[in-house]
Formats: structure tokens, sequence, C-alpha cells
């Protein structure tokens, strides 16, 4: 003889339901953010010979020694070596789009040394950075922009005007700044090559530990971006 169950016991049945249901979405829910932290971030170097290693074993360069330093500490990282020595930032404007691949997460932007050097108007070289960081930004990519410094030989005016570029569009596009990629090796004969432009192989050391703290910071937004776009 069956028995009817009561509205009560129905009602519980439906209960312990929904909350093996909810429990099994909190769970997969968990895996997926685990699984998005654990993926590595997927980093561009995009710059010029001082990116790519002019003169260099390829582990020494820039975004290999970059990379080894960040790994040390538990990040998971692949940086991709975007640098071609020469490279004005109208030559990075102009391969940008087969430089940086989907799903790179943020970039390195390393451009305008070679612009100084050849004393190209600053309004030039400004107007090429901001179209670079406008298509980065377009895209939702992070960006880490490294700032130059101007030869003194073309003279007071050029330097305020080419030296500002920086920090202004760092500002305008909410970008992260190191203020000078070679802060601490410039015009150190022993971390230079003998041409006194290119570091040695000790001399990316130093830049590396340098700007270390602000690839850190760099990698913070990508994971709150990832975490943002995971709650969403």
């Amino acid at each position: 003889m069956k028995v009817k169950q009561s509205a009560s016991a129905v009602l519980r049945q439906m209960v312990r339901r929904m909350a093996l249901v909810n429990l099994w979405l909190v769970a997969s829910f968990g895996a997926a953010l685990a699984a998005e932290a654990a993926a590595p971030l997927r980093i561009v170097a995009f710059g010029d010979s001082l990116t790519a290693g002019y003169m260099l074993a390829q582990r020494d360069a820039f975004p290999e020694q970059l990379a080894a330093a960040l790994e040390a500490k538990g990040y998971p990282v692949e940086i991709a070596n975007a640098g071609v020595s020469g490279d004005t930032t109208a030559a990075g404007l102009e391969r940008f789009d087969w430089a940086i691949p989907e799903g790179t997460d943020a970039v390195i932007v390393e451009l305008g040394a070679n612009d100084a050097l050849r004393g190209i108007d600053p309004d030039v070289t400004r107007a090429n950075l901001d179209h670079i960081l406008a298509k980065l930004r377009e895209r939702n990519i992070d960006v880490l922009i490294a700032g130059m410094k101007a030869p003194k030989n073309w003279g007071k005016d050029y330097e305020t005007r080419y030296e500002t570029i920086f920090a202004d569009l760092a500002a305008k596009h909410g970008a992260l700044l190191y203020p000078f990629f070679l802060d601490g090796i410039a015009m150190d004969a022993e971390l230079n090559l003998e041409d006194g432009l290119h570091p040695t192989a000790s001399g990316v050391g130093v830049i590396v530990e340098r700007i270390l703290p602000k690839v850190e910071e760099l990698i913070g937004r990508v994971r709150d971006r990832r975490a943002s776009s995971s709650k969403s």
C-alpha cells in the first residue's frame, strides 16, 4: 500500500535538492576561479633593442630575465619578446597588430629611445605612443609604460617636451609608469656594452630588479580584472 508523502516531507526533499545544487554550483565556481588564477599571465614586452636584447644571448634579454625573476617569486607568467632593434614609436605602431596577439593580458611598452636618438619631433613620438596606448586600452589590456630620457645635445626645450610624454600618456590612459627604463645603469660603463647605449646581461639584471615592483603591480591589475570578469 502506497503512502502519500506529506507536504512538509516534499518540501524538505526540495530543500535538500536545492542545497545540493547550490553546493555543486559553489564548487564549480570555485574550481573555475582556481583555474583562472593558476593560468599563466600572458605579458608582451613591446619595445626596441633594449627589450630585444641587443648583442646578448636570448636567456639574458630583458623578457627572459624578467620572466625568471617573476617565476622565482611564484608568479606563473609567459613573457613574449616583442622587441625589434632600431624600432621607433612609428615602427612599433605599424607592427602593433601582429606584435600584440589575442589573449595578451598585459603589455610593457618600451619605445621612444630611438626617436630621441634621431631627434624626431616629440609631438610625433607623443602621437604614436598615444595611438599605441589607445589601441591597448580598446582591447582592455593592462599596460606598464617605461619612460626614457632625451640626449642632452638636442637642447633643453627638446628634453622637456620629450620627457613629459610618458607621464602624461600614462595618466591619460590609466597606465602604470616606470619613469626611466635605464634607471641604475645609464652611463655606467660596467653595466653597458662598449657602445654605451645597450646594457650587458648584468645591466639587464639591474633593470629587472628595479622595475620588478611595477611589474608586480601590473600583474595585480590583471588579476583584479580577471576576478571582476569572473564575478560578472
